[in-house]
């Protein structure tokens, strides 16, 4: 899946959709809404389409995607009133240990190094790597990066695996970036010679650039869509209720056919 170590700086968060926070110094984003209605933040990077991206077709700057009906689904189900925020994919375990937000979800991999700073639930949705490049490049294998420039999102699971195809296969030049938009726009101005992104996040930005091609990568290490939770916290048990009825009824398997075009087996 998409993700990431996260344990750089809080980047201060920018206000979204349906909530806001007053400023980075703020601690707290759990209250009681008026009507006895909880309240719980989610925070998110809405760079990662269909995961969660900025819809503006409707002339609203709005944030819609696969985890953000899963979390509205959770929100029914649980009776709580859920507000989004949004910072960089590297700021948002920092966001969560620090109190600014309830959960992540952020098509983020459960991996044992994040699990020391935060508690998940169970993985919701499975995907895999692939190597983007050029229409014409026919990248299939690791191998097959020697000598390259390769684009990565900074905090990724997908530079932890780079990290470790690059012990393997010599003179990969790792670059990483910010955003998914950014590195596949480096792709096509040939600024570097590929990527390594998700496969569902690939496709969607082959639907729009029919100059770039994708194509899987073997897994080697831990994969998955789960959602972070501050340690100790309450909620993961509900959630987990919650995601598990999804599962067996079938939801998750609907929303992704909503997002992706298929269901994943």
């Amino acid at each position: 899946m998409r993700r990431r170590n996260a344990f750089l700086a809080i980047a201060c968060l920018t206000s979204i959709t349906v909530s806001s926070l007053s400023g980075c110094g703020q601690t707290s984003t759990t209250t009681t809404a008026p009507e006895g209605v909880k309240v719980l933040t989610m925070i998110t990077s809405p760079d990662y389409p269909p995961y969660q991206f900025y819809d503006t077709s409707s002339g609203s700057k709005e944030i819609v995607g696969f985890d953000v009906d899963i979390a509205k689904y959770i929100a029914k189900e649980l009776n709580f009133e859920l507000k989004i925020n949004e910072t960089n994919f590297d700021g948002l375990i920092p966001a969560i240990q620090a109190k600014k937000a309830d959960f992540v979800m952020a098509g983020m991999t459960p991996t044992p190094e994040r699990a020391k700073s935060v508690d998940f639930s169970i993985v919701y949705y499975d995907a895999k790597d692939t190597i983007v490049a050029l229409q014409g490049k026919n990248l299939t294998k690791a191998e097959q990066l020697s000598g390259l420039k390769v684009g990565v999102q900074l905090g990724s699971i997908q530079e932890g695996n780079l990290k470790e195809i690059a012990k393997k296969v010599k003179d990969i030049q790792i670059v990483s970036l910010n955003k998914i938009p950014e590195i596949i726009q480096e792709v096509k101005s040939k600024r570097i010679d590929a990527a390594i992104i998700e496969d569902t996040v690939a496709a969607g930005f082959k639907a729009n650039n029919a100059d770039i091609e994708f194509n899987a990568l073997p897994s080697e290490g831990p994969s998955g869509a789960a959602i972070a939770f501050p340690q100790g916290s309450a909620n993961v048990e509900d959630f987990n209720k919650v995601l598990k009825q999804m599962k067996e009824s079938g939801e998750v398997d609907r929303l992704a056919t909503k997002w992706f075009g298929e269901v994943k087996k």
